[in-house]
């Protein structure tokens, strides 16, 4: 009997999760129930899911309401209507115009249209599948009404939004919170009624006993209802089945395609690998998976037309075809990557791809994806109230002070000094926490189906302008929509920015195909790079852990590296068996001390599990599980499924096949020990390698082309570390570094042979618009000839000017910036250059003529540090006081063990919590030399080595060694006081001085 029920999907209205909805019905003996939320159905098909579960028959409709204002409900006949719905629903929501007071024509969906609305509206004429809603509370004005007599027309339409008085008081709250009022301010019509609540079902048939016919209509109304999705074992593939007109001709397509790219990949192809290919097309096509492979060609397939450098990683890289028809670079041969990790008779769900694309080139794939297939949209995801925010929130709503906010959300507050108000705050953020309180993008699944994405959803129109699902991955996947992953990322828009500016900057030079990754392996200069640890602006193995790993590791070639980028991982920290498998990569000696049957599973890794796939070949040949129930724990080591219940049993199943099989107890539980600590951190082999293709293309240009590789990474947002960092590294490979110059730097940073020219856009302060101008007056009429022809030419207020003045953007002119500064005040002032209206003639310029203003080095520094927010000369240049210590980090070695004094300039810092909770803290930092050394404070010295930011540090402490890597447990920390600024102190003292 309840039509009309929400969830907390109806945004800032509802309270109540599917789940607990449903909990209610069951517990009022409910046995059908609709599920209509307030222009949203986002909860529709997990609400079908759990229905099933605990027995009840689901319906599913919506709530058109424009602001609280009902104008009708609309619920499904069947699947067919539910995608009318949601269609007429994207429709408004697409476009932002209001829900209109009459339902469209539908053809499987019946409509009811609230009581008070057709008593205000007098509304007589009703299509056959429409009707008049009557609330409990409503039933007394019915009996005084003419539309009583309405008897085929009338539905009980009792709404349901909360179960109890603290529910009511939630659902105001979140209504105050949604209308950015005050609680006080909340208009009564902006709230639902006190008595929206699930009752008993014998309430309700004794309530309706005056007008049995509506007890009857509804329940008709009810039983011409029908909605169905399969979840779980009963799921099929929701996805776009055929690529092109016919199953038959996308097997042969996939086929020639794999068939052609043979001879590229191999020139010399083994039976191993013609057998391998010939198996993997047979078990793809048997899964029925054959489109997925030719979307996603004919996706990196259009990325090739146009340019644009990708990676196609995750466990596709397992795949040969997928090698073979472009989709990844990994050779799964010559990794000897496991196939049935990526595909297995066992596996319902298509195997997973994830393709990275440049940042700049993501949105035109995506677009193209959308122009290219008919039924796409992008994946849902809700962000939820965080507990922080909901007590901000709630605090605004009760008028709280500012200050009173910021301490509560703080948590520093004394439970006792807290006053009603307060308490009522905190009380109510434990409700809210959790709750959905807006509908996002997914970071990067795309959905191409077989139909229409509205059997499934409404669309919301985010600010990308792509259609987007109101639901999340996790149902996706339940009901056998698998998604399309497209990322973007930095790393490979440094890659295709730097080709571009070494064939602009070197234009004679030979550049290889970014593609030959091959030659790039067998490259010993490259490999340098990684075993020294030089990779910084290297995509993935810049950070210091990973440069620290690969010192310890002596990483010299490909499978070193892809080792390394699964081995830093938690899973493999956390297992202890990082350091072992550093020890045994070291020490081959060492490998004999491995278990026999582990090595001979593990010969690559030395026995000890690494990836993904070890977990798997672990489970399958020393324990005996079958590849499906291998697959579960593979799945439940990245935590991709709802319950663990599964994953327990195969649990017992392993303990049980090993000690049926003879292995020793102790052995048994340290490889589960092994297995359960991977939980969500260890790498497919597949996603490592997929990794380590693309740092072998970034250290290519950083060993090659050093200069212009640190252009691009500059220009595309760094990476691990700040902008500074990246500066300096361009400094320590030849190149000289310049301010940004009027005339030779453009918006981003410019190189000129060695020569970088820090771009206008790393000014702080300097708006896109003057930027814009400058460039654009530069462009179309050439250079700037003099400063009084930059006047003329570019209007600009003075606050703007003085920006490029105190950074000495003018110097190009041989005028010393401090008379530049001088004339642009008189300039502006006499011309009122603070407007975008150009000269109609060249006004006359006076010169004045100024004493002279002596400058020093030091005043550059702090304007550079204010305008760039750092130094271009570096911290050391201007550091004060006599150096005390003369020792770099080569001469760690020379000191292991002993305490030694030395200098650092802070380049990284971050705070780690220790297995007993304490705080210690890691910070990389550079010589005098301007080479990095790692710096660990551990808890008992936090307190005297603290680090406060950029500058220069006399730090003191011991060395230490780990498997040929050094570092400074450190003692003390001393930051060092810098030379003051000129202007502060006076130009004559520090002359003197």
């Amino acid at each position: 009997m309840y039509l009309n029920c929400h969830t907390y999907y109806s945004l800032n209205y509802g309270v109540l999760s599917e789940t607990e909805l449903l909990d209610l019905a069951r517990s009022h003996g409910v046995e059908t129930l609709a599920l209509t939320d307030i222009n949203n159905s986002s909860a529709g098909m997990n609400f079908v899911r759990l229905a099933k579960e605990l027995g009840i028959r689901p319906i599913l409709g919506i709530d058109f309401r424009n602001g609280n204002l009902q104008e009708f409900v609309g619920l499904a006949q069947n699947n067919e209507g539910f995608r009318e719905i949601n269609a007429f629903l994207s429709q408004h929501l697409h476009k932002g115009t209001p829900i209109p007071a009459v339902a469209p024509i539908f053809e499987h969906v019946h409509v009811i249209y609230p009581f008070e609305k057709i008593q205000e509206e007098e509304r007589t004429d009703f299509r056959a599948y429409e009707y008049i809603g009557v609330s409990v509370d409503e039933l007394r004005k019915l009996r005084f009404s003419r539309y009583r007599d309405y008897t085929d027309r009338l539905v009980l339409l009792q709404p349901v939004s909360f179960r109890n008085k603290k529910d009511f008081n939630t659902h105001r709250l979140l209504r105050a919170i949604g209308l950015n009022t005050l609680l006080s301010k909340l208009p009564q019509s902006e709230e639902a009624r006190p008595t929206d609540t699930l009752r008993p079902m014998v309430e309700l048939k004794r309530a309706l006993v005056d007008f049995p016919h509506i007890w009857e209509n509804t329940q008709r109304l009810m039983d011409s209802c029908s909605i169905a999705f399969g979840f779980g074992s009963e799921r099929v593939s929701q996805n776009q089945s055929r690529f092109l007109p016919s199953r038959a001709l996308d097997v042969e397509r996939l086929r020639e395609l794999a068939l052609e790219g043979l001879p590229r990949r191999y020139a010399h192809p083994t039976e191993k690998v013609k057998e391998r290919m010939f198996r993997e097309l047979r078990t793809i096509q048997e899964l029925d998976f054959v489109s997925y492979f030719l979307i996603n060609h004919d996706i990196v397939s259009y990325a090739k037309s146009k340019g644009y450098p990708y990676v196609g990683r995750g466990s596709g890289a397992n795949s040969l075809v997928a090698y073979l028809i472009g989709i990844t670079d990994v050779d799964p041969i010559e990794l000897d990557l496991y196939f049935e990790r990526f595909i297995n008779p066992f596996r319902a769900s298509p195997p997973d791809f994830d393709i990275d694309f440049s940042t700049w080139d993501r949105d035109d794939v995506t677009a193209y994806i959308f122009e290219r297939f008919e039924h796409v949209a992008l994946l849902g995801t809700y962000n939820t109230f965080k507990y922080r925010a909901a007590v901000r929130e709630l605090g605004k709503v009760f008028g709280l002070p500012t200050e009173e906010i910021d301490k509560l959300s703080s948590g520093r507050y004394e439970q006792g000094a807290l006053d009603e108000l307060a308490r009522l705050v905190l009380k109510y953020a434990t409700y809210i926490h959790g709750m959905p309180n807006y509908i996002s993008v997914h970071s990067s699944g795309i959905l191409i189906l077989d139909r229409s994405e509205h059997y499934y959803s409404a669309t919301t129109l985010p600010p990308k302008g792509f259609p987007t699902v109101q639901f999340d991955m996790i149902i996706a996947e339940d009901v056998g929509l698998f998604k399309f992953d497209i990322l973007g990322q930095r790393g490979l828009a440094k890659i295709k920015e730097a080709v571009e500016v070494i064939k602009s900057n070197q234009p004679d030079a030979v550049l290889w195909d970014i593609k030959s990754v091959e030659a790039m392996k067998q490259d010993t200069n490259i490999n340098r790079l990684l075993s020294q640890g030089r990779a910084i602006g290297a995509y993935y193995v810049e950070s210091p852990a990973m440069r620290g790993l690969m010192k310890k590791l002596r990483t010299h070639d490909y499978l070193g590296l892809v080792a390394a980028s699964s081995v830093i991982r938690p899973g493999v920290s956390s297992s202890g068996m990082k350091d072992e498998y550093i020890r045994r990569e070291r020490e081959p000696e060492r490998r004999k001390e491995a278990n026999p049957i582990l090595l001979e599973i593990m010969p690559e890794t030395h026995g000890i599990m690494v990836y993904q796939e070890d977990v798997l070949k672990v489970a399958h040949l020393f324990a005996g599980l079958d590849l499906g129930e291998a697959d579960v724990l593979r799945r439940g080591m990245s935590g991709k499924f709802r319950s663990r219940e599964e994953f327990q049993a195969v649990k017992l199943k392993f303990f049980e096949n090993c000690k049926q099989r003879g292995h020793d107890a102790a052995l048994t539980q340290m490889v589960w020990e092994q297995i359960e600590s991977f939980a969500g951190y260890a790498f497919a082999k597949g996603h490592s390698a997929s990794y380590a293709v693309e740092s072998y293309q970034s250290l290519y240009l950083k060993c090659y082309f050093p200069l212009e590789f640190m252009v691009a990474v500059l220009n595309n947002g760094g990476g691990f570390y700040d902008t500074e960092l990246y500066v300096h590294e361009a400094k320590m490979w030849g190149g000289i570094i310049h301010p940004p110059c009027i005339n030779r730097s453009d918006h981003v940073n410019a190189i000129y042979g060695k020569h970088i020219y820090l771009g206008l856009g790393q000014l702080r302060s300097l708006e896109r618009l003057v930027i814009q101008r400058i460039l654009n007056e530069r462009q179309l009429h050439g250079k700037f000839k003099d400063f009084d022809d930059f006047i003329d030419r570019v209007p600009i207020a003075i606050e703007q000017l003085t920006i490029l003045v105190r950074i000495d953007a003018f110097r190009v002119f041989g005028v010393p910036k401090k008379q530049v500064l001088w004339q642009a005040v008189f300039k502006t002032k006499a011309h009122r250059k603070d407007t975008v209206q150009k000269l109609l003639f060249k006004p006359n310029h006076r010169h004045f003529t100024l004493p002279n203003l002596p400058s020093h080095p030091v005043e550059d520094a702090y304007d550079q540090m204010e305008l760039l927010g750092f130094p271009l000369c570096g911290y050391y240049e201007l550091m004060d006081g006599k150096v005390k210590s003369r020792l770099t980090a080569s001469d760690f070695e020379a000191h292991v063990n002993q305490k030694i004094w030395i200098y650092g300039s802070m380049v990284h810092t971050r705070l780690n919590t220790t297995s007993k909770g304490d705080t210690m803290r890691f910070t990389t930092m550079l010589d005098l030399e301007g080479h990095f050394f790692d710096c660990v404070h551990f808890p008992q010295t936090m307190a005297s080595t603290p680090i406060h930011g950029k500058g220069i540090y006399l730090c003191h402490g011991t060395v230490t060694e780990e498997f040929g890597h050094y570092s400074l447990e450190v003692v003390s920390t001393l930051k060092q006081p810098l030379k003051p600024d000129p202007r502060q102190v006076g130009t004559g003292a520090l002359m003197a001085k």
